[in-house]
């Protein structure tokens, strides 16, 4: 039988993970490793675990500064109101040191392995996204553009530290993380739009509640992304395997799009989440076998 101050422990322990929200810190190293192993030739292994282990810690990091700063909000929205913050598990305080810590080291790293100019992209997307994006969430529906910059800064992180250098790939790289952020996000805003509404965040579909401008954005931006994930083989760094995978993958995207703008409604918007959510690793799967 497991004793009361063993399962505090684990709780407590359990909290601690949540906070740095690990599915997403994931995502992250996952597309800066692909950042990383498509500006390589051949992969320096070494290299590319300072940079995971760096790019993990200040994403960690990130995440639990962001909830530091908006735990008054996410304590009036269901879906966040259960968070270790907002539900008083762990104190702002301890949550601020834990998040600054993990920054830092990871900056440290980064740095130090993989180089300053991956650890000035690095300091870059952690000073956007708490100092820009994260303030205004709560004034702008535009927060989800601005915040796309920071999310789409991941595999510029790992290109920098193979090659030393931005160039036209890294760039490549971070539209394709650019403008998959936008459908994917606002059919999360979607889904939860009023739950946003009750924390006073002004999401585009808050703003917009009868969803045509919302469902417009997100075909705009799916085409946008359709078009831009070619661009890899223009610069060099996939073959016509890779475009093929590519375009079947954005015209899904589209599809779900397109059928969010034709019927504005929750089961749509949870489609093209879905959708998204399965995109992006299945499009990063792609290009990483047309590079290795």
């Amino acid at each position: 039988m497991t004793s009361p101050a063993l399962a505090i422990a684990r709780a407590s322990a359990a909290d601690w993970v949540e906070l740095t929200k690990p599915r997403i810190t994931t995502m992250v190293v996952f597309t800066t490793l692909v950042g990383f192993v498509t500006a390589s030739a051949p992969v320096d292994l070494a290299l590319l675990v300072a940079t995971l282990v760096g790019t993990a810690l200040v994403a960690a990091g990130a995440a639990v500064l962001n909830q530091v700063i908006e735990r008054r909000t996410d304590a009036l929205m269901l879906r966040t109101r259960e968070r270790p913050l907002p539900a008083g598990r762990v104190s702002p305080l301890d949550a601020a040191v834990f998040g600054a810590a993990l920054s830092g080291l990871g900056l440290g790293v980064l740095g130090w392995l993989a180089g300053s100019l991956a650890g000035a992209v690095a300091a870059a997307t952690l000073g956007s996204y708490l100092g820009l994006y994260t303030p205004l969430k709560r004034r702008t529906s535009l927060a989800t553009l601005i915040g796309a910059v920071p999310g789409a800064l991941p595999p510029v992180i790992g290109w920098t530290a193979a090659r030393g250098a931005l160039d036209g790939g890294a760039f490549v790289l971070f539209a394709i993380l650019f403008f998959w952020q936008v459908p994917h996000f606002l059919a999360i805003a979607w889904m939860y739009r009023e739950d946003y509404a009750r924390g006073g965040f002004p999401m585009l579909p808050v703003l917009d509640r009868e969803g045509t401008l919302t469902a417009r954005q997100a075909v705009v931006h799916s085409l946008a992304l359709l078009a831009v994930s070619l661009l890899p083989t223009a610069a060099g760094l996939a073959g016509g395997l890779y475009v093929a995978g590519a375009f079947v993958l954005g015209a899904v995207l589209v599809l779900f799009a397109l059928r969010l703008a034709l019927t504005r409604d929750v089961v749509a918007a949870r489609g093209l989440f879905v959708a998204s959510v399965l995109y992006l690793p299945a499009l990063c799967s792609v290009l990483l076998a047309a590079r290795v």
